[in-house]
């Protein structure tokens, strides 16, 4: 009976061990849209609702709540440089950007003719 208490207690002291703690910090990114079609010179298509995708960032890390499939993400810096650009791969939904980005970006996601931006700082 002493034995199997003292495993049972032993087990229990080395349960912190094993607990592992995620402290996640998603930031949700606010994203605003803009029409860009270098053929026209019209500022607002005649189309119906576009929907915005829902995307938040932990550290260096993108989570996307909205299919993003194809789109292109572009990290770009302050003076409208794009440091970083990639095409979101099918069924991502979360993204690690490069660790030798630091500071203050723009995120773009293009869709179509659709660019989604918003400000980021890694």
């Amino acid at each position: 009976m002493k034995k199997n208490y003292f495993i049972i207690l032993m087990m229990l002291a080395a349960l912190p061990m094993f607990s592992l703690r995620v402290n996640a910090t998603l930031i949700q990114i606010p994203l605003q849209v803009e029409y860009d079609d270098p053929s026209h010179d019209q500022d607002n298509p005649n189309r119906g609702p576009v929907l915005i995708p829902e995307v938040s960032i932990d550290e260096y890390t993108l989570y996307f709540y909205t299919p993003c499939v194809g789109c292109i993400l572009r990290v770009v810096n302050e003076l409208g440089v794009a440091e970083y650009t990639t095409v979101i791969p099918v069924d991502a939904d979360e993204l690690v950007l490069p660790s030798y980005l630091s500071g203050d970006y723009e995120l773009q996601i293009i869709r179509d003719n659709w660019c989604f931006y918003g400000g980021i700082t890694l």
